[in-house]
């Protein structure tokens, strides 16, 4: 029996982007596929949801590609369909918003663009570590260490990566948009805890 995966799609809206950065006019990308604080100002309130399909660099597709199909297919097969696009879509727009929020309260850069399904990658791998702490993730992608350790690792990094940026340094990496997608999986993980209508045994 046939069952509709958003995956696909999901790959294919990203791929699609990808390529509209090298044939459309870099001021149209520039303005309609980056989330800044300066573009939700000027009323561009959509870049919230396309800069989560948005690359413009290929190492920074690949890697996300290659995360969204380690988690994905798994995450999806549990969540269901509808919930995972859900969930994708939801921490895609507060991890945007995350980043234009820091960007201009805490290190005075409301233009400081940004792009990518980085943040909801994070919710998602959260998500994942909290609901499996004890299935393995590769930390740097190649040490093996329990989910829930990796994830948490990785949150730490994040902390310290935008303490830095607020203080002037750090590096270019949206660190505030990790942290938003990353807490839209931990409210997302205590309200399937509260609805206890999920079994773990259904991911498999």
């Amino acid at each position: 029996m046939f069952r509709f995966t958003s995956l696909p799609t999901i790959f294919f809206i990203n791929i699609l982007v990808f390529g509209l950065w090298h044939l459309l006019p870099a001021r149209f990308m520039t303005d309609h596929f980056l989330v800044s604080w300066t573009a939700l100002e000027q009323g561009r309130f959509w870049v919230l949801l396309t800069s989560v399909f948005s690359h413009n660099m290929l190492l920074h597709f690949l890697i996300n590609m290659i995360v969204l199909q380690n988690f994905g297919g798994m995450m999806e097969r549990f969540l269901g369909t509808k919930r995972f696009i859900s969930f994708f879509i939801i921490a895609g727009l507060i991890s945007s918003l995350c980043h234009a929020s820091f960007s201009n309260f805490f290190m005075d850069a409301p233009g400081l663009p940004a792009l990518g399904a980085s943040g909801s990658l994070a919710g998602l791998i959260l998500l994942f570590s909290l609901l499996f702490p004890k299935e393995r993730l590769l930390f740097f992608g190649i040490i093996p260490i329990p989910a829930i350790f990796g994830a948490f690792a990785f949150i730490g990094l994040d902390i310290w990566g935008l303490i830095a940026q607020a203080q002037g340094g750090g590096l270019p990496i949206g660190h505030g948009a990790h942290l938003g997608g990353a807490f839209t999986g931990l409210i997302y993980y205590i309200y399937l805890k509260n609805k206890s209508s999920f079994s773990s045994s259904t991911l498999f």
